[in-house]
């Protein structure tokens, strides 16, 4: 498995995957800079004049609804429902799920276009699949990724979605098959909007390899290590983001292999 993820990272890095995220105006630089520095392109657009033109021409399509506004949840939909009929992936980041009624009734309307992959944290998926969960802390989690693996089960057999709980551990289910990833760093939490570097992240993968849940544990595994390197090499979260961005662009395969702590069920 982890030689398999190797190759679909330097697969990213070959063919420069073009993604196309609507995205919170928070992460925008963020998540630009790591998709390049990850070997991909990104566009940000949400014009409702253009974002069925820009699915067109992108591998993959990112939903991130940290900022909603009813003019960008037009825009959403618009851009899923042609990623649809063009049989596009796309992968849904529901950021603060749990917290208002608009933000849960923007995601029903946006589960029922059945996501490729969906990724949050484990409140954020218990909130999805309706579990009991209190509502989230902003768009921080209360719960621990391993408390929401029922859940994702119950939104991969309802949706068919891959689901990824990002967390202390991340863990990616999909059919019959679960895996736990356990790289990263406690100081990635202190550097706001890596969860949504995340979700591009796994827009890439999606965009340019087949299996998906194998795309997700690749994109999820790529950036948990390189923030778990990077935190070796930082004095705090300001420096962590500099030295993230500069292993996901140079990582090799043997820090790569070296690293990795991933196992099944």
């Amino acid at each position: 498995m982890e030689k398999i993820l190797w190759q679909h990272i330097q697969t990213v890095k070959k063919t420069s995957p073009l993604v196309h995220n609507i995205t919170n105006y928070v992460v925008m630089n963020n998540t630009a800079n790591a998709l390049l520095a990850a070997g991909a392109s990104p566009i940000m657009s949400h014009a409702q004049e253009e974002v069925g033109d820009m699915v067109g021409i992108c591998q993959a399509l990112v939903i991130n609804i940290g900022t909603l506004d009813p003019y960008w949840v037009r825009s959403m939909i618009l851009a899923v429902n042609k990623a649809n009929e063009l049989s596009k992936p796309w992968v849904l980041d529901p950021v603060g799920a749990g917290a208002t009624d608009y933000r849960n009734r923007t995601l029903s309307d946006l589960l029922a276009l059945r996501p490729t992959v969906i990724r949050g944290n484990a409140s954020e998926i218990m909130a999805l699949a309706k579990a009991n969960v209190s509502h989230t802390k902003g768009v921080d989690s209360t719960a621990e990724s391993n408390e929401a693996i029922d859940a994702a089960i119950s939104l991969n057999k309802e949706y068919g979605s891959v689901v990824c709980v990002s967390g202390a551990i991340d863990i990616v289910v999909d059919n019959d098959q679960t895996l736990y990833l356990r790289n990263g760093s406690p100081l990635m939490t202190k550097v706001t909007g890596l969860g949504c570097s995340a979700t591009s992240i796994i827009g890439a993968f999606i965009g340019v390899v087949s299996n998906k849940s194998e795309a997700v544990a690749a994109a999820m595994s790529l950036l948990a290590i390189s923030g778990e390197l990077g935190s070796k090499q930082s004095s705090g979260p300001g420096t962590l983001q500099v030295e993230l961005l500069d292993k996901l662009h140079n990582i090799t395969e043997t820090e790569f292999m070296n690293t990795i702590r991933i196992s099944r069920n």
